[in-house]
């Protein structure tokens, strides 16, 4: 009995482990002409992931059939994988007859392609949707996508939706009546023209105040605004609806250009407003690196497109901008009050989007949480004009103190100013006074020393007059010495010390040369030309016509001499002066040269005085210079 008991459960296991797997029932969302909308969520769908892409509806009935399909745990179904396309089962019924018109509608109007599988009889119609469609080919002209529900077909309809999307969209599907749906477009295309109404209105504002103020933070704002309009719009669908309806395409990164714009034009705002460059340096070369890094990342981003999903990167530039408001308001700077409550609803709404992208957020999605960051920009929008006006309000406030603080102090200094004068007046008097008896006395002075120095004068006239007779005196004795000096050593017979003072050097020698030489005036020996120019050596003298140089020894008898020109000097005046009796060897004593030279040097100084015997003999101390110059070659 036991073994057939045993055989009897193993066979019903094994029976069981052979069934395809099951989830739990899906639950049937029913229409009721009561409640005029429903949000699917948890139980209500279940879904499947196709990482291949390529799957129709025929493969995801067998899908379905084989247990494939997950229960949704999510508030908000969640695709996470880009190559993956995504299938969702829901189930509509029908338990009392309705007279409404219901239709799905999806939130997210960045999904690319939506295809919903409407059942038709036993068949299923598809329709295509998403943002990589025109928007011409909408049903419904609205920034959601929208299809027909067919509410009288049967009491249980079963939907299939096919999702595929570039990057992590949230799969939010409502369900609603025709009539709800126009009251709620209505109320929502309203609601986004005051909202784009208000970013013109702050936007025209800032441009007042930037006219008014040349200030570029209003510039700056201006284009933030302006940048947050068109993130909204791309992110609403609103932008693909009204500005570039026929372009599907450039969805894919016009939210990436706007949300950057408005990234860096905030930074840049909150830079100006907080005045980072005095109130905190240090956080002001964080906010220049944060901007260099974001714009880094946007041009990561426009090379690579899936980049631009990454939206989470905006937290960085939103964090430091709040955090330096909160820095600069507790250093004491009032304006950044109300800059901080604007970016506290800003960060706010930015954590309730990024809670929802990441399906973290733990109630479902409703049309508030979904608009909750559009609320949160406005009431940013609207503080930071409050911030704005109270920094002007504030910068007023202290002109007003400075200028009656200058006021203030003018008076002071009028006063200061009229003391001062009084008292200026008084010692002026003073001081006038003293100067009078003081200039009577110094008068008085001046006139005793006008009569010493017209007696100054006089000795110093006589003075200068005996000066000048005795520089005439000493001019005449010192040529007279001179005289005495040369004529002594000429007319007598003297050492070469002695000698060498009155031609101690070549210079002078070849001076006493030319002047010797030109006595009677220049004239060339090739072209009798009487111009001349300095030539190339000491004294030489160079023909202006033909370029003949002539130097200051040519033609002379101390050409080609070898020894010194001193030297040679002396040795003509001790011949000249012992009438040619001197030796040769007594020459090479005097004037250490050797004596083969003293003696072929004086030999032709003798030669010279023989043929110049009548010139020489009275000519006094002037003979010994008449040996020197070659006559007979002379022009």
């Amino acid at each position: 009995m036991f073994k057939i008991v045993l055989r009897y459960l193993v066979v019903v296991v094994t029976l069981f482990l052979c069934l395809p797997p099951r989830i739990k029932a899906q639950t049937t969302v029913q229409i009721n002409d009561k409640v005029s909308q429903r949000i699917f969520e948890y139980q209500q769908i279940i879904y499947f992931e196709d990482t291949t892409g390529k799957l129709g509806l025929d493969g995801i009935h067998a899908a379905y059939m084989a247990g494939k399909f997950r229960q949704n745990h999510e508030p908000t179904p969640v695709t996470r994988h880009n190559k993956s396309a995504y299938w969702y089962r829901i189930k509509i019924g029908k338990s009392n007859p309705t007279s409404n018109n219901w239709i799905l509608e999806f939130f997210d109007q960045t999904i690319d392609s939506i295809t919903v599988y409407s059942p038709v009889g036993e068949t299923y119609k598809s329709t295509s949707l998403g943002s990589s469609h025109p928007f011409a080919a909408r049903f419904y002209r609205h920034k959601n996508f929208s299809v027909n529900i067919n509410s009288n077909h049967g009491p249980d309809d079963v939907y299939y939706i096919r999702i595929k999307a570039n990057h992590s969209v949230n799969v939010i599907v409502v369900m609603r009546t025709v009539s709800r749906f126009i009251g709620y477009a209505l109320d929502e295309y309203f609601f986004f023209g005051v909202f784009y109404g208000m970013i013109l209105v702050f936007g025209l504002y800032n441009l007042m105040m930037f006219i008014a103020m040349r200030q570029v933070q209003y510039l700056y704002y201006i284009i933030y605004n302006l940048s947050i309009g068109l993130y909204e719009m791309c992110a609403d669908g609103i932008a693909y609806q009204y500005i570039w309806p026929n372009n599907p395409g450039f969805n894919n990164y016009a939210y990436g250009i706007a949300l950057f714009s408005a990234s860096i034009f905030a930074i840049l705002f909150a830079q100006k407003l907080l005045n980072l460059k005095v109130n905190a340096p240090r956080l002001n070369k964080v906010i220049k690196g944060v901007i260099i890094f974001r714009c880094l990342y946007f041009l990561a981003c426009l090379a690579n497109m899936a980049w631009f999903n990454y939206k989470i990167i905006e937290f960085l530039p939103l964090s430091i901008s709040f955090y330096a408001g909160c820095y600069v308001l507790i250093k004491g700077y009032k304006p950044a009050r109300f800059f901080v409550i604007g970016y506290t609803f800003l960060l706010t709404g930015f954590i309730i989007k990024t809670c929802i992208a990441l399906n973290i957020w733990w109630l479902p999605v409703t049309e508030f949480d979904y608009y909750s960051l559009s609320l949160c920009f406005i009431m940013e929008m609207l503080f930071i004009s409050f911030a704005i006006g109270d920094k002007v309000r504030i910068l007023k406030k202290e002109k007003d103190d400075a200028q009656l603080s200058i006021i203030a102090q003018m008076k002071q200094n009028e006063e200061l100013k009229e003391t001062l004068n009084r008292s200026l007046e008084s010692q002026v008097r003073e001081r006038t006074r003293e100067l009078v008896e003081k200039s009577n006395m110094i008068a008085e002075q001046n006139e005793e020393l006008r009569s010493v120095n017209e007696l100054l004068q006089q000795q110093a006239e006589e003075i200068s007059r005996m000066n000048v007779l005795l520089e005439k005196d000493n001019i005449i004795l010192h040529n007279d010495i001179e005289k005495v000096t040369h004529d002594r050593v000429m007319l007598t017979e003297v050492d070469f010390e002695e000698f060498s003072r009155i031609y101690p050097d070549r210079e002078t020698c070849f001076k006493f040369l030319s002047d010797l030489k030109w006595e009677h005036g220049y004239a060339c020996r090739k072209c009798s030309n009487t111009h001349y120019g300095s030539g190339h050596l000491p004294y030489s003298r160079r023909c202006s016509k033909c370029g003949y140089e002539e130097s200051v020894i040519a033609y002379t008898i101390l050409q080609n001499t070898r020894i010194p020109i001193n030297k040679a000097f002396y040795m003509i005046f001790l011949m000249y002066s012992t009438k040619g009796k001197i030796s040769s060897h007594k020459l090479s004593e005097i004037l250490s040269i050797r004596q083969s030279t003293c003696w072929a040097y004086s030999s032709r100084i003798k030669k010279v005085m023989e043929q110049r015997k009548k010139e020489i003999k009275n000519a006094g101390d002037k003979g010994w210079s008449k040996l020197v110059i070659d006559n007979s070659t002379n022009a």
